[in-house]
């Protein structure tokens, strides 16, 4: 099932019911799994592993070398995980050596045209990086989240789980989980309800993340001050223990 004019070095190891489209370029090193589709003109280099059932659109170019000038030809990685769909002129690039070596897609993504997914990027499972979304380096973005048309996201930033970034925005520090950012510069608009609710959060839940968004936004607190009265009246359910350790954790500081 590959096409007689795509090109694919003998080093690579292709699984069973692959389909390889025309004018394909597949190097050396490269991993792909059982029943993935690889489109017309798509280029993947050196050093990738795709999983199965993914799906990889023309002219897509996965495996490219990072866009840095402290890389220095060191052999590193990109991961892409199962089921994902990788659409028209998406860039992947490979890891560095000092950004821990590997790129990562989960599994379930949905990259759609124009995405560009620079090195050190570790993107959770289910996300979807609507067209023309544009990651810098070392960027972490966490299960099920999704980002809009147009978005740019300062390198090194954090987005948590579930959240929701609206199209045109310019993303410079973390977004907590669960929540709606938009705007250049991003801030926050509440709670991402909807996609909390489609995804099966209870009104317990859902009562318990408001309270807390509340506290840490709305009235005026440190986050310190913030974090402590949380702990105070709020229930520790996981979803309000994940949204208050991932404020802890922050490097960058936090979307208000």
């Amino acid at each position: 099932m590959i096409h007689p004019t795509a090109i694919v070095s003998a080093g690579a190891e292709i699984g069973s019911d692959v389909t390889v489209g025309p004018y394909v370029v597949i190097g050396d090193n490269v991993q792909i799994g059982a029943g993935t589709q690889i489109e017309a003109h798509a280029v993947i280099e050196p050093f990738v592993k795709i999983g199965p059932g993914g799906r990889i659109f023309q002219f897509a170019a996965i495996g490219g070398i990072p866009q840095s000038l402290r890389f220095e030809g060191e052999e590193t990685y990109v991961q892409i995980g199962p089921r994902c769909i990788v659409r028209e002129f998406v860039t992947v690039h490979r890891g560095t050596g000092f950004g821990g070596g590997i790129t990562e897609v989960g599994e379930g993504c949905f990259l759609m045209a124009y995405t560009h997914v620079a090195h050190d990027c570790r993107i959770g499972r289910n996300v979807v990086l609507a067209n023309n979304t544009t990651l810098a380096g070392h960027i972490e973005i966490g299960d099920h989240a999704t980002v809009g048309g147009l978005v740019a996201i300062h390198q090194f930033v954090r987005v948590g789980e579930h959240a929701f970034v609206g199209g045109k925005s310019a993303v410079v520090k973390d977004i907590p989980p669960y929540v709606i950012a938009a705007g250049d510069r991003a801030t926050l608009h509440g709670l991402n309800r909807v996609g909390l609710q489609r995804h099966g959060f209870s009104r317990e839940s859902l009562a318990a993340l408001k309270k807390t968004y509340r506290i840490v936004f709305r009235f005026g607190l440190t986050l310190k001050e913030a974090l402590a009265r949380v702990h105070a009246a709020v229930a520790p359910i996981p979803a309000v223990v994940r949204f208050v350790d991932f404020l802890k954790s922050s490097q960058r500081g936090i979307t208000r």
